[in-house]
């Protein structure tokens, strides 16, 4: 998104929320800043390019050509967010000197949303350590360093409430922070220890708990990849069987979930469901919203399951078994896995 559209975006926000945040930390106080200089982290992200098999499924919706920042975790290891390297056959690690270093995709995991790269030859650079995540507390002072940049941005935690994309994915604790950035796309995200807490996914209009309307920027918590990180590393996906997966995209609209569109030739296609459609249910329980949703999704079973969902078309709720699959099916291997 370019500094216009962040622009456009937030211009009324941050006067609508200026007041509120101030309210905030004078009531309780922010936890203290993580770092004085917040140039210690130069040299421990790199920027990330990608390109795209050109019959890619992802290739229309999020583009051949996708760049971003990752985070060094070892000399030749590279964290990012995993939709810049999804499906691609070639990428690329830049160094913040402006070496350039082939890297292929060691892992990914769609339940997270993590990356991982192996470069063809040692980068150098900086290892940013895990932190813990799941310490990270709102109104808590945190940094993020993204490519490019030379000082890292202090931020403010303002939720860690849950958060459901209509692609299928939820994520139960991620942070979200204040003020939006724009250059989030696998930015580091690092605690009052120079510790590695997050990885910058996205950026949202909702990113407050209890206001509407507030911006800021989703970080998916590291936590999540510490019981994955060797599979990842060793066998390009974590084990175990994978989450039943729909091709089914969705809106939330007044406690309605609407289909907004279905993958081509994916179950929800194949089961007859279109956009316009209405899913009030699965296997007779109600649903209202994203979250809901996949939850029941995913506790029928494992990738494979037959998923029943009450589908109102027009004016007549209908019963449509969808039998899922693994999403990998659908998707081309990176390179490297």
């Amino acid at each position: 998104m370019s500094r216009l559209a962040i622009g456009l975006l937030t211009s009324r926000a941050f006067a609508v929320v200026g007041t509120l945040l101030a309210a905030i930390l004078v009531a309780a106080g922010a936890h203290a800043a993580p770092d004085p200089d917040p140039a210690r982290f130069n040299g421990t992200v790199v920027r990330v390019e990608a390109e795209i098999v050109p019959d890619g499924q992802t290739a229309q919706s999020l583009g051949r050509k996708r760049s971003g920042s990752g985070v060094i975790l070892d000399e030749r290891t590279v964290l990012t967010i995993g939709y810049l390297v999804l499906e691609a056959e070639q990428v690329s690690v830049i160094t913040p000197d402006g070496r350039r270093a082939p890297a292929n995709v060691a892992g990914y995991d769609h339940a997270s949303g993590f990356g991982l790269l192996r470069t063809l030859v040692p980068i150098g650079g900086r290892a940013l350590e895990l932190g813990d995540s799941d310490a990270v507390q709102v109104r808590q002072k945190v940094l993020t360093l993204g490519q490019g940049e030379t000082e890292a941005t202090e931020l403010l935690v303002l939720s860690r409430k849950p958060f459901a994309g209509s692609w299928e994915y939820l994520l139960e604790r991620p942070i979200f922070t204040f003020p939006p950035v724009d250059n989030w796309s696998g930015a580091a995200l690092i605690d009052q220890d120079g510790k590695l807490v997050g990885i910058g996914s996205l950026i949202v209009n909702d990113a407050a708990s209890e206001r509407r309307g507030v911006p800021g920027n989703l970080f998916v918590p590291v936590n999540l990849l510490k019981p994955i990180l060797a599979e990842l590393l060793s066998q390009g996906r974590r084990s175990g069987p994978a989450q039943p997966w729909l091709g089914v995209a969705t809106e939330p609209v007044r406690g309605h979930l609407i289909v907004e569109r279905v993958t081509r030739d994916g179950p929800a296609d194949q089961a007859g469901l279109a956009p316009g459609d209405i899913i009030v249910g699965v296997a007779g329980e109600a649903v209202s919203d994203q979250a809901d949703f996949y939850r029941r999704v995913w506790k029928l079973g494992p990738a494979g399951v037959t998923v029943p969902l009450q589908v109102l078309k027009g004016t007549e709720v209908r019963d449509v078994p969808v039998r899922s699959i693994d999403r990998a099916q659908m998707l081309h291997k990176p390179r490297g896995i």
